[in-house]
C-alpha cells in the first residue's frame, strides 16, 4: 500500500513528500541514532563523521550535505568522439581523452532506496572532463582519475522520479532535471529503463549480473566532481561514494543498451557513444551529496 502524501515547503516551492518519510520527519537534518533503528539504512557509522551545516542556498537556507543511505546503480561507460564531446561541452570544458579520438559519456542508472529526501530513482548522461586546470597528458591525468577514484564530469541530462528530487536538482543545483519513470533492478539480472514523453521505452539496459565483490565498509570511497554554471557562474559540487558491493568488467559481453528514440537516446546519439568499455554494478552504496560551491579557477585563467 502506497504512504499518503503530504505538502512541505522547500524554499519557496511546495512539494509532495512521502507522509512520515524522512524528509517530513527531519527536513534534511535527521536523527542519525534515529535512522541506524531503520533497518533498511543499513550500518550508517560513514555519515557520522561528516556534519551537517546549515547552509544559504538558492532555495533558503538548507542543511547540508545530502546523505543517501542505501542506493545501488548501473553504469555504462562508452566512448564517444572528442569532436562531438567538445560541441556538446560549454567553453572552457574539455573531454578527457581515453583513446586516441575519442573522450567517455557515463550512462548510469540510480536507485535511492533510502535517503534525505525520501526514495527515487535517477538516470544521468555526463561527459568525463578534464579536471579544471590541469595541465599535461591525458593519459596520465586519466590513470590518475583511475587510480584515486576521482573524476570530473558535466551532466547533460538527470531524469528523476519524484517532485522533490526535481525541484532540488534545478533550483538548488541549475541541473537538468525533468520528471518521468524510471525502474532500476539488480537482482539475478541487471535490468534498468527509463521512460520517454508518454511513458514509451527511451533507453532500456539488460546485463548478466557480473559477480559481485564486498568491500571493508570507508575501504573504497570515490570522488565525482560535477561541474556547471549556477547562475552564470562556474560551480562544483562533490559528490563521495563509499562503495560495500560492486562488480566492474572491461568491455562486457552480453550488455544490450537499446535506444528507442526518446529525448536520452537522442542525446546518446547526438553524442555519437558507441563502444561500451566498462560495466559497473554497484549493488550496495553510501552517498554523500554536497551544495554546488563556487569555482575560481576559471576565473584565474581568464576565461
Amino acid at each position: 500500500m502506497e504512504r499518503p502524501y503530504t505538502l512541505v515547503d522547500f524554499g519557496p516551492h511546495k512539494v509532495e513528500v512521502p507522509q512520515g518519510g524522512y524528509y517530513d520527519r527531519f527536513r534534511m537534518n535527521p536523527n542519525l541514532d534515529e535512522v541506524a533503528r531503520d533497518p533498511a539504512a543499513g550500518n550508517i557509522d560513514f555519515f557520522r563523521r561528516i556534519p551537517k551545516r546549515l547552509i544559504d542556498s538558492r532555495v533558503g537556507a538548507t542543511w547540508a550535505p545530502n546523505f543517501y543511505y542505501r542506493t545501488s546503480n548501473v553504469q555504462a561507460l562508452l566512448l564517444a568522439p572528442l569532436s562531438r564531446l567538445r560541441a556538446m561541452l560549454p567553453v572552457p570544458l574539455e573531454p578527457l581523452r581515453a583513446f586516441p579520438g575519442y573522450g567517455l559519456v557515463a550512462l548510469t542508472f540510480f536507485s535511492y532506496g533510502v535517503c534525505d529526501n525520501d526514495p527515487y530513482d535517477e538516470v544521468s548522461i555526463a561527459v568525463v572532463i578534464r579536471r579544471p586546470g590541469a595541465r599535461g597528458p591525458h593519459t596520465l591525468e586519466l590513470l590518475d582519475s583511475m587510480r584515486r577514484r576521482s573524476f570530473f564530469a558535466h551532466v547533460l541530462a538527470l531524469p528523476v522520479t519524484t517532485e522533490i528530487a526535481r525541484v532540488r536538482g534545478v533550483y538548488g543545483y541549475q541541473l537538468p532535471k525533468w520528471r518521468t519513470g524510471i525502474e532500476v533492478s539488480i537482482g539475478a539480472d541487471v535490468r534498468a529503463q527509463v521512460a520517454g514523453p508518454g511513458g514509451a521505452p527511451d533507453l532500456t539496459l539488460n546485463a548478466p549480473l557480473p559477480a559481485l565483490r564486498d568491500v571493508v565498509p570507508q575501504s573504497h570511497i570515490g570522488t565525482t566532481t560535477m561541474i556547471n554554471r549556477v547562475d552564470g557562474e562556474w560551480h562544483q559540487t562533490t559528490v563521495q561514494t563509499n562503495t560495500l558491493s560492486f562488480a566492474q568488467r572491461l568491455f562486457p559481453r552480453n550488455v544490450t543498451l537499446l535506444r528507442s528514440g526518446g529525448p536520452l537516446s537522442q542525446l546518446l546519439d547526438g553524442l555519437g557513444a558507441s563502444t561500451l568499455v566498462r560495466l559497473d554494478v554497484v549493488k550496495d552504496a553510501q552517498i554523500v551529496l554536497n551544495l554546488p560551491v563556487p569555482l575560481k579557477v576559471f576565473d584565474r585563467a581568464g576565461t
